[in-house]
């Protein structure tokens, strides 16, 4: 029988070979926002994967909406061109879609790299900034209290995000993907827990899901129309009162209606309270629903590592795509040991076609190979 994680698939006017995705996983190791030679093996990397779609890094459309000094941004003319170095080594030898995460960290900016414990580096410490969020809520109790965002501050998030999207569009990216998750700016607006406004951006669920769609009708409005733009949005705080599957449906429906391709379905973030029930694809469900109830392609993440259970998760009807992150770093070939196990065929580069192994002869789409 035919794989249907090996199906083709349309994100809008995007075909996909197949339904796997490489999720956006930061690598910490841009200087000034730029890519650097770590982008270029990274990316060329997992562009050789077999994947059906690449998705990059959550990228900063600010300096002070990076997660990390050292997080990748696409909102200088410098870092637009160490991306297209980048990408075109990528596109030379792979043809795999290239989306970008579009991001702005708020108050979970100006942190410590995970390898070095990831803890808030306050604004008077070497490195540091003050972030900025809905509300002067910090994330942690001890931590230093983001600036809260005025009228002026929103007008001017909302033009870099429509500027970083102008970049995108020149570096001829496939997608936008704008980072509503894993309690980063649009989050915090989202969740009662980070956003404690009394304005027209605060309070109810309508006004919460206000600026996120704003910033969502602006990268539509200025990204080519006949290239897709999705959000990725956490379905839960796991937190009691906080964002929730109810309001991610609401919010996912708004979007379907001003052009929104697709949901990229993940959760938590937003609060170090959280009480994560953890489990080989514990996500999912959350995908299953919006799916079932919005009608939009959902991609499902968490927990998802054997091929056996990403075809399940597509033949059940429980989302549309499988998107994978840790599992990918840790085994860059994933599709392609997935393609053998449920015989399917992947695209390989040429240069790989002959460590096709002999008792999957057909793995490697129009493979060939012949030496003297």
């Amino acid at each position: 029988m035919m794989s249907r994680l090996f199906e083709p698939l349309s994100i809008g006017n995007l075909r996909l070979q197949n339904r796997i995705a490489i999720a956006p996983m930061c690598q910490y190791s841009a200087e000034d926002g730029q890519a650097t030679d770590w982008h270029m093996i990274h990316l060329g990397h997992l562009a050789l994967s077999g994947a059906g779609l690449m998705i990059l890094e959550a990228t900063a459309v600010s300096p002070q909406g990076r997660i990390t000094p050292w997080d990748l941004g696409l909102y200088s003319d410098e870092t637009e061109a160490a991306l297209a170095r980048a990408l075109k080594a990528v596109r030379t030898y792979s043809p795999i879609p290239v989306a970008v995460q579009l991001a702005h960290a708020g108050r979970k900016g100006s942190s410590r790299t995970p390898w070095d414990g990831g803890a808030q580096i306050r604004p008077d410490e070497p490195l540091g900034w003050l972030t900025e969020a809905p509300s002067a809520v910090p994330h942690a109790e001890h931590e230093a209290s983001p600036m809260g965002l005025d009228r002026d501050g929103l007008n001017r998030v909302r033009n870099d995000f429509a500027r970083a999207a102008q970049r995108a569009a020149r570096l001829s990216l496939d997608g936008i993907e704008l980072h509503g998750a894993h309690g980063y700016l649009l989050h915090q607006f989202l969740s009662p827990i980070a956003n404690k406004r009394e304005d027209e951006y605060g309070g109810s669920l309508e006004n919460r899901m206000r600026f996120p769609i704003e910033v969502f009708e602006a990268v539509r409005d200025v990204f080519p129309a006949e290239k897709p733009v999705w959000m990725r949005i956490s379905a839960t705080d796991w937190v009691p009162n906080g964002w929730d599957i109810e309001g991610t449906i609401a919010l996912s429906k708004a979007l379907r209606s001003r052009g929104c391709a697709a949901v990229h379905v993940t959760t938590g973030g937003v609060s170090p309270a959280q009480a994560i029930k953890l489990g080989p694809g514990y996500q999912v469900p959350y995908a299953q629903r919006v799916k079932a109830e919005v009608g939009l392609p959902t991609m499902a993440v968490g927990l998802i590592t054997e091929p056996e259970q990403a075809e399940a998760i597509i033949a059940n009807g429980e989302a549309d795509m499988v998107s994978l992150a840790r599992a990918m770093l840790y085994d860059p070939r994933w599709p392609w040991h997935a393609a053998a196990k449920l015989g399917a065929q992947v695209r390989a580069p040429k240069q790989y076609w002959r460590s096709q192994p002999r008792e999957f002869k057909d793995l490697f789409q129009n493979a060939k190979h012949g030496q003297r």
